[in-house]
């Protein structure tokens, strides 16, 4: 079964940058769109960024604009999250998701049907 492949999660300070990676399949990476979300114990998993990577749309949740950059390599079909600025509530494993059902809301969760394994994330001094 295809699925994303997430890499680039570790821990860092308040403040520094970090970059996560997701690898897909062309057929995956050839659907409508993907997008970065994140999870932390006992809450539900939080859209935080979209790119529609035939069209290069992104969209950001509020608490990461400003902060958080996503962007795709064609040639790779690789879809990235730059974060800067990093703060612990950052703190999560970060899931990329893709094949997004048209017309479903992008930071829906269960708008996708496919789903990486996910890759740790934390912010702290």
């Amino acid at each position: 079964q295809e699925q994303p492949v997430e890499s680039g999660g570790t821990s860092v300070r308040p403040g520094e940058s970090l970059r996560l990676s997701c690898a897909v399949s062309e057929r995956l990476y050839s659907t409508t769109c993907m997008a970065w979300f994140r999870q932390v114990p006992g809450k539900d998993r939080e859209g935080v960024a979209m790119i529609c990577t035939r069209a290069g749309v992104t969209s950001y949740a509020d608490s990461v604009k400003g902060r958080f950059t996503v962007s795709q390599d064609n040639a790779k079909n690789t879809v990235y999250l730059q974060m800067s600025g990093l703060k612990p509530e950052d703190t999560g494993t970060y899931y990329c998701a893709a094949d997004k059902r048209a017309g479903d809301t992008w930071f829906h969760s269960s708008a996708y049907n496919s789903w990486g394994q996910g890759t740790q994330v934390t912010v702290s001094s």
